[in-house]
């Protein structure tokens, strides 16, 4: 009941699942914690998830995406208009990525408006709004609101339905830059997440700028790691050479005895060119459009392959964090 009271629910309400949140000093720090309760056979459950207020003041320099990502990502917010997409699991980063180009742009004099479920950062000079489905308001009502806000940049929190989808294109169509995510597994599948949801290939090829897909993986404790042979399962399953040299760990009071510390960011990028355009716009395969796109860019799979050679993780991270294909080969 504690918990209820202080994260704004209703602590008479125990048969419906409840979302609050709460914010709380833990020593020099200020945390958002985000309060999730579910009705069980055994009572109610609660989940807590801590969001540091510091994540959002991360600098776009600071992200540790790779030189030739950032670069993209920074020209692609120069734009005027387009969608830029961030895609990956829950808990990948994502959301990170896309406020650091937030704050990137809100050194500019541009009118930055966000409708996001729930707000999870404040960012000064953004305004930001948050969806209620207890009032109706929506993400397509929040964004039509928006819109008549007269906003340069607009942030949607996740483009979940294929209203919200059309009317985020149709804003990237008319003099805004649109910047939202996609619950994908690759940067390629973000395109036919949204074909399947029913927009149009031509308007993905005329809206299209960037979509950045993620990880974040943990980090190897650099005072416990050691070298090893690649088990003949572990080279099949990445498909290395035989006898491969990889790392792992074997825990220490350094890390805890969890045989890592700090976590990576692994990322693809994909810049929409004319090629690439035509492509989308004449319904092009994923298979068909990764072998142009990878062609001369790394994808996601070969830099967690190039992050496991170098002895930054481990195979079992990548295992866990589950993006690696068979065709990622070093």
């Amino acid at each position: 009941s504690r918990i209820k009271i202080i994260s704004g629910l209703d602590i008479s309400e125990r048969r419906l699942p409840q979302d609050g949140r709460v914010s709380l000093s833990l020593g020099d720090k200020s945390v958002d914690v985000r309060v999730s309760t579910l009705p069980s056979s055994y009572g109610e459950r609660v989940v807590l998830r801590l969001l540091d207020k510091q994540s959002a003041q991360i600098n776009i320099d600071d992200l540790g995406l790779p030189e030739h990502i950032l670069s993209n990502y920074k020209s692609s917010l120069k734009n005027p208009e387009g969608i830029i997409l961030f895609t990956g699991p829950t808990g990948s980063g994502k959301t990170t990525t896309l406020y650091a180009g937030l704050r990137y742009l809100s050194d500019s004099s541009q009118n930055i408006l966000t409708v996001e479920d729930p707000v999870e950062y404040t960012l000064e000079g953004v305004g930001q709004t948050q969806v209620n489905s207890k009032t109706g308001y929506t993400f397509a009502k929040g964004l039509r609101a928006i819109l008549r806000q007269d906003p340069d940049v607009v942030m949607i929190g996740e483009m979940r339905d294929v209203e919200t989808a059309q009317i985020g294109i149709q804003a990237s169509l008319t003099g805004h830059l649109v910047l939202s995510t996609v619950h994908t597994n690759s940067a390629i599948a973000a395109i036919t997440r949204l074909r399947d949801m029913g927009i149009e290939s031509f308007l993905l090829a005329s809206s299209l700028r960037t979509i950045i897909s993620q990880r974040l993986v943990r980090r190897l404790c650099l005072n416990c790691c050691y070298e090893e042979d690649a088990t003949n399962e572990i080279a099949k399953l990445f498909n290395l050479a035989a006898g491969k040299k990889i790392y792992n760990s074997k825990g220490c009071e350094n890390c805890t005895h969890t045989g890592y510390q700090g976590r990576i960011a692994i990322a693809e990028c994909i810049q929409v060119d004319k090629v690439l355009k035509d492509m989308i716009h004449n319904n092009s395969s994923e298979n068909e459009i990764s072998n142009y796109v990878f062609k001369d860019n790394q994808s996601i799979d070969q830099a967690s392959l190039g992050l496991l050679i170098n002895g930054v993780t481990s195979a079992e991270e990548l295992i866990r964090v589950g993006n690696l294909k068979e065709d990622a080969n070093l």
